[in-house]
């Protein structure tokens, strides 16, 4: 093959980068995810844009760092003038779909701006962020009781599970001794198992959803985003993933009481917030932690089932499959639930590329240490099937030539930002909503965190503290690392793609051009 047919983007929502087996994990074994990596690139360090779910994601649906696109949290909308995946490779003939979870809110005040409804094309697939709606499923919330109904309750109600809302009641709630609904917002009910049947579940659900886009597709190439909500909260599994984990096999708390003490008031405010608070106690950590290893464990037992399913179609050797998380957990680690921040347990993603052309033949089942972004993958995908890149938009680097085994000049740091200005935290800080920034930039061994609204900044030897327990922000000895490393961070952010709607090549072009125009300046 020359170059990939199909792209299939599978993502996990939450998922660790060390709970899988081949990323190290000794106790949780995934097997089928751990067959991707044999058969592809296992990217060791690769990180995400943001640690929160929406700006993460935009940025991996952009190829844009999240300071660019602007969708800088979860309902934040992503503005219609972005382009997305679906905008480049709709236009090759691709299908470009979802199956599941992507967090798009709709920039429903730019649709109406400019005419758009979002009942007709092109108003469904701008509202879809460029993907045609196979299968949209975020989930719902507990009190949901009116607007339009999930498809996946829906289904549930088919299967016989009778309630309002079956996504909470049945898929997200286990049951008491006496028949009541216990929730699976409630951590004290994790270790429970779900309501709902293994198959009906929505890990499996999403799964056999993806097998019939791939049947539905016929000849036609495509690209569908199968976007996982689990091992996400509610952390509630399907028995019998349920039970499958248990103490010994969890990796252990990575927290000292030293970090604690006279924190950076930005971590010391999120210390402070609930799923901290929860997620520092011993007890939560052993009730949560056998059910999202479990969720994970299902993930991988339904990849399997999905690549044969790719398998029997006879796709298999012209698909790029593509296996990633859009951020962390923190999981009680540094005493933090959750993710947001810059640890590498929420910051940190699995990354395992398959490109099925004879290019890559050379570069199967290594690792590749390289820092890598999410924003690597829109130019990977369109570097895949001969589109050329509009380097003009796109703030990530083509992995293409990693994956056959050339070895380009790259990168020395990774970017990340979050606003925060969503989290109770602001209140706790007192800080304005256009003052709760952070950004983060990481190299082999440091780790930079810069505030907005605080001169004082975090800073992690990764060679001496590679679990990032000690914070050197205010270390005398360390002022000239922490300048060195806020001139990189201001560089990257001056190195965004703001000139959008101009191609490189125009301006080439149209460079020292006025006098060729008639247009003659500054003449005596």
């Amino acid at each position: 093959m020359a170059r990939p047919r199909n792209i299939l983007f599978i993502m996990a929502d939450q998922l660790r980068w060390d709970h899988l087996s081949c990323y190290g994990h000794p106790h949780l074994h995934t097997p089928h995810i751990d067959a991707l990596a044999r058969r592809g690139v296992r990217f060791g360090r690769a990180f995400v844009q943001s640690p929160v779910c929406g700006p993460s994601r935009m940025s991996f649906y952009t190829g844009r760092t999240v300071h660019s696109h602007g969708a800088t949290w979860n309902f934040v909308p992503l503005p219609i003038g972005e382009y997305t995946l679906g905008d480049y490779l709709r236009p090759t003939g691709m299908r470009v779909a979802v199956a599941g979870k992507t967090h798009i809110h709709a920039d429903a005040e730019g649709m109406a701006r400019v005419g758009l409804a979002r009942e007709a094309e092109p108003g469904i697939t701008i509202a879809e962020g460029g993907f045609e709606p196979f299968e949209r499923d975020d989930g719902e919330h507990p009190d949901r009781r009116t607007g339009p109904d999930l498809r996946y309750n829906q289904f549930l109600r088919a299967q016989g599970y009778d309630s309002d809302n079956p996504w909470h009641s049945w898929a997200n709630s286990a049951e008491g001794p006496d028949g009541e609904v216990l929730s699976g917002w409630s951590l004290r009910h994790c270790h429970l198992p779900a309501r709902v049947r293994e198959e009906h579940s929505e890990t499996a659900w999403m799964t056999d959803r993806a097998i019939d886009f791939i049947r539905d597709s016929g000849d036609r190439p495509w690209l569908l985003h199968l976007s996982y909500i689990k091992p996400h909260w509610p952390y509630i599994a399907p028995a019998p993933y349920h039970a499958m984990y248990g103490p010994t096999q969890f990796l252990p708390v990575v927290k000292h009481e030293a970090e604690r003490e006279d924190p950076h008031p930005v971590y010391g405010a999120f210390l402070a917030m609930d799923a901290a608070q929860a997620f520092g106690r011993d007890e939560v950590r052993a009730h949560v932690l056998p059910a999202y290893m479990g969720l994970v464990k299902q993930i991988d037992d339904h990849v399997g089932r999905l690549m044969a399913a790719l398998e029997a179609a006879r796709r298999l050797d012209d698909t790029m499959v593509v296996f990633t998380s859009d951020h962390g957990d923190y999981l009680g680690d540094h005493w933090m639930g959750e993710k947001e921040l810059f640890h590498e347990c929420s910051l940190r993603i699995p990354l395992i590329v398959v490109d099925p052309s004879a290019a890559a033949d050379a570069t199967r089942g290594t690792v590749d240490d390289r820092l890598v972004e999410a924003i690597d993958l829109v130019p990977t995908f369109l570097d895949a099937v001969g589109v050329a890149l509009p380097t003009h938009r796109l703030e990530g680097r083509s992995l293409l030539p990693l994956l056959h085994g050339a070895d380009p000049p790259w990168r020395d740091a990774v970017f990340s930002e979050l606003d925060f200005a969503f989290y109770r935290a602001r209140k706790t800080l007192c800080l304005g909503v256009q003052d709760a920034r952070c950004w983060m930039i990481r190299t082999a061994r440091w780790k930079y965190v810069a505030f907005k609204a605080f001169d004082r900044a975090q800073l992690f030897d990764l060679d001496a503290d590679p679990d990032e327990l000690t914070d050197l922000g205010r270390s005398a000895g360390h002022a000239a690392v922490r300048a060195e490393l806020h001139a990189m961070l201001f560089a990257r952010l001056a190195d965004r793609r703001n000139r959008i709607t101009v191609s490189d090549a125009d301006v080439e072009a149209r460079t020292d051009g006025a006098r060729a125009n008639g247009v003659i300046i500054g003449e005596w």
